[in-house]
């Protein structure tokens, strides 16, 4: 039997009690430790179960982390400010590993996701992957006016493209890489300035099975309609409630609203100005087996986010069979295809509620069409989201980059033995 392929694995957030990239970079971690030999460079974070104690078949090298703010949680998660910290610590570890003698076969950088930060792997001898990585999309220009009231720090994502064609450290990054991975064929387009050596497509997010398989009937009305996620503009809640006032008459439904934010207010007055406020029912923040529930009674799932990097919440529905109607931007527009939901343009707020409204009625209307969608969701998210698929491909993609990497070094040998 051949050694298992020696990776190390840069995630300096990583952590399966957290939520978001943390959480995501703790599952890659855990399911990758099942088929390589893995050590993970991380951070640790005060009054949080080491990642060592969470991650026990996994070498783990930790750092205390610097710099985090506790009363401004949202605003560092984005910003990471310790992360200069961590490039610094995972640099200066990989060069005295080297020295010593240390060698692995690839390294890979699961986070941060956002494409904004230059990789310590650049530059230093070992192949290396980043990714998946997804961020950075811009809003609609049809939709900045109604986005203006957003937090001051998310709108420096601007600054990303700029830096992608111009930050010589960040392009370095890039460039060096075996593979960049993206959550969706959008990243490549935003990583179009600089020449990448390889570019693939795969979701940072990931399910360990499939819910129950369940009977989907036709009945007619009412249509259950279930939207997830903060309640904050860009998540498309207040253009899914004009859409269900653009409804004909006889098309009967009720939407069930999870999630909170300073949008929920704003989307209760609109209901109730336009006459809708009886089909909703804006539960707020529940607890995740309230989530399930809404998932299991539902007949299709609507997401209309137009700046959404990859959707854990599309994966979710997805994982219980369920229709989606989402935008045909970012992440979502990549998952969802015509096998398992409807994609729609999101180019204007009353474009958007129309074209929504449209979508709702065709499934209103056509009950054997929600059932087809709805086994297509199924063989949707077992090709795409299933661990046990994507480490397949993962493991595939590091073997077939170990070997070229083992074959330049090769020729190099042999070039240097002719001179």
């Amino acid at each position: 039997m051949s050694p298992l392929p020696k990776i190390l694995a840069l995630a300096p957030y990583c952590d399966g009690q957290d939520v978001g990239e943390s959480w995501c970079a703790h599952q890659w971690i855990s399911e990758l430790s099942n088929h390589v030999d893995i050590t993970l460079l991380t951070l640790r974070r005060k009054h949080r179960t080491p990642v060592s104690e969470q991650l026990p078949g996994v070498e783990v090298v930790e750092w205390d982390e610097r710099l985090f703010l506790k009363r401004f949680s949202r605003m560092s998660s984005m910003l990471k400010p310790g992360y200069l910290f961590y490039y610094t610590q995972a640099r200066r570890w990989m060069r005295r590993a080297a020295k010593n003698g240390r060698a692995f076969d690839l390294a890979h950088q699961f986070t941060p996701v956002a494409l904004r930060y230059p990789s310590p792997l650049a530059g230093l001898s070992v192949p290396y992957v980043i990714g998946p990585l997804g961020g950075s999309l811009e809003t609609p220009k049809g939709f900045v006016n109604e986005c203006r009231s957003s937090a001051l720090y998310t709108r420096l994502r601007i600054l990303d493209h700029w830096r992608i064609k111009y930050d010589p450290f960040l392009r370095k990054s890039y460039a060096g890489a075996s593979a960049v991975l993206g959550v969706a064929p959008y990243v490549g387009d935003l990583l179009a300035p600089t020449t990448l050596k390889r570019f693939e497509v795969i979701s940072e997010l990931g399910v360990k099975s499939l819910t129950p398989e369940r009977e989907f009937t036709a009945r007619k009305a009412p249509l259950r309609l279930v939207h997830v996620g903060r309640a904050v503009r860009t998540k498309g809640l207040r253009d899914l409630v004009r859409a269900l006032a653009r409804l004909p008459s006889d098309v009967l439904v009720h939407l069930d609203v999870a999630g909170q934010g300073e949008e929920l207010s704003l989307c209760r007055e609109e209901a109730r100005t336009l006459g809708v406020d009886d089909s909703i029912s804006f539960h707020g923040q529940v607890s995740r087996d309230s989530v399930e529930q809404l998932y299991q009674r539902a007949d299709v799932f609507i997401f209309p986010s137009f700046r959404e990097p990859s959707g854990s919440v599309v994966f979710e529905a997805l994982r219980h069979g369920l229709p989606v109607i989402t935008t045909d931007r970012g992440g979502p527009g990549y998952v969802i295809d015509k096998t398992c939901g409807i994609t729609v343009p999101a180019l204007t707020p009353g474009q958007l509620s129309t074209d929504l409204a449209d979508a709702i009625t065709y499934l209103a209307r056509n009950p054997s069409t929600r059932i087809m969608l709805a086994n297509g969701a199924r063989r949707r998210i077992a090709t795409i989201g299933l661990w046990d698929a994507k480490m397949q491909w993962l493991t595939d993609l590091y073997g077939q980059l170990i070997g070229s990497a083992y074959a330049d070094t090769r020729q190099e040998a042999l070039n240097y033995e002719k001179s």
